[in-house]
């Protein structure tokens, strides 16, 4: 594996945490470490998944926001592509050589609307959602005055309640606005049933899938009949992907969390009533940490605190061990209920974020290692991109 940084620049401790060669453990605390060996296992499984069962697998840049972990996406686990959620992300993964971008979301703004008419000059195939009428036309506009071809989905909101249209005419009704529109291209639909990607109970995310799916089935349905057909039937996550993948509808599928699995999706059960974290995929992304105080006998403090992870899915779980328990925050420590008095000061504890997306947000850099060297370090290439 390549590391990819010219990192000579940088001093440790002061702009990088680490350097490739050092030993993990004089990683500069609070860093995002990744294991390299569990990264990659889970990367080559969800590519031999996907290709076993005959899909495209365009894999979420938003969950880790790294040209570096996108391309080994692409390398190992033969991804197609990335899917975005804003403009300027999808800017960072273009001029970072990524070919297939899809913005998985709505773009309305006029200076967005131009800059996304612009990513074909950089290479990338471009892709957006579209769920109203108006901006097929604000999309034309654009593409037009660039001279670039904009692919649309039209998004279908199949139970997350968020974006998205509600009706199989609305879909008809807007792909046949695009196919008529100068500078766009109808490429399929939109569809991710985000709201039931967390649900604990296998039984009750298939429930909703199924919903979805029936959903999903009649609006291709009534495409054909028009004489539309859909190139793509994108949608899919960490939590659902067996159903798309299964659904004789979908073909493209767009997993994000299951290559770092995070402590909120690891929680949820698999078929057998396992939790997913425990055989389905492994942990691969951490918080490094380090023990800066005990001056109180059952508890130590921390340095990851508030401002190194979001904790809006919940607290970290501290990883391998249940004789302490990371149990409070404030922004520059944790707190950890040491009732043995197991933990010393200095020592070093790798941390599961409750949340893998918004955690890496908050991070210039990516520590990888292996057998307990580092590897390499890898910008988080589109961090604070939110616009």
């Amino acid at each position: 594996m390549k590391d990819m940084t010219n990192l000579d620049q940088f001093d440790v401790g002061f702009d990088i945490p680490a350097k490739p060669g050092m030993a993990e453990a004089d990683i500069q605390t609070p860093a995002l470490v990744l294991d390299l060996d569990a990264l990659e296992r889970n990367i080559k499984k969800m590519g031999d998944y996907a290709k076993a069962h005959g899909m495209r697998h365009r894999v979420h840049g938003k969950m880790h926001k790294s040209v570096d972990v996108a391309k080994l996406q692409e390398e190992l686990g033969g991804a197609v592509g990335v899917c975005c959620q804003k403009v300027s992300e999808a800017e960072v993964f273009a001029r970072g050589g990524i070919k297939d971008i899809l913005v998985s979301n709505q773009v309305r703004d006029p200076q967005k609307l131009d800059r996304l008419a612009q990513l074909p000059n950089l290479g990338a195939r471009t892709i957006v959602c579209v769920d109203d009428l108006a901006n097929v036309a604000e999309l034309s506009e654009a593409a037009q005055k660039h001279g670039t071809t904009i692919e649309c989905l039209v998004e279908i909101d199949c139970g997350a309640g968020r974006c998205g249209v509600t009706t199989t005419e609305a879909v008809v009704e807007i792909a046949k606005a695009i196919e008529a529109a100068e500078g766009l291209k109808f490429t399929g639909i939109q569809a991710y049933q985000g709201a039931m990607q967390h649900i604990d109970s296998f039984e009750a995310r298939k429930e909703m899938l199924d919903i979805a799916i029936a959903q999903v089935s009649e609006a291709v349905e009534a495409l054909k009949a028009e004489g539309i057909s859909c190139e793509l039937v994108s949608g899919g996550g960490t939590g659902s992907y067996y159903f798309e993948s299964n659904s004789g509808v979908y073909n493209e599928l767009q997993c994000g969390s299951y290559a770092f699995m995070d402590a909120d999706y690891g929680r949820i059960l698999d078929e057998k009533g396992q939790r997913i974290d425990r055989g389905e995929w492994e942990n691969a992304f951490f918080i490094l940490t380090q023990v800066m105080s005990h001056a109180k006998a059952d508890k130590a403090i921390c340095d990851a605190g508030l401002k190194a992870q979001s904790v809006d899915s919940g607290l970290p779980v501290i990883f391998g061990r249940d004789d302490v328990e990371y149990v409070k925050c404030s922004d520059e420590h944790g707190v950890i209920a040491d009732p043995q008095g197991a933990l010393k000061v200095g020592e070093k504890l790798r941390l599961v974020p409750g949340h893998c997306d918004p955690t890496a947000n908050v991070h210039d850099w990516y520590v990888g290692v292996r057998n307990g060297q580092v590897e390499c370090v890898w910008p988080v290439s589109a961090r604070g991109r939110a616009y």
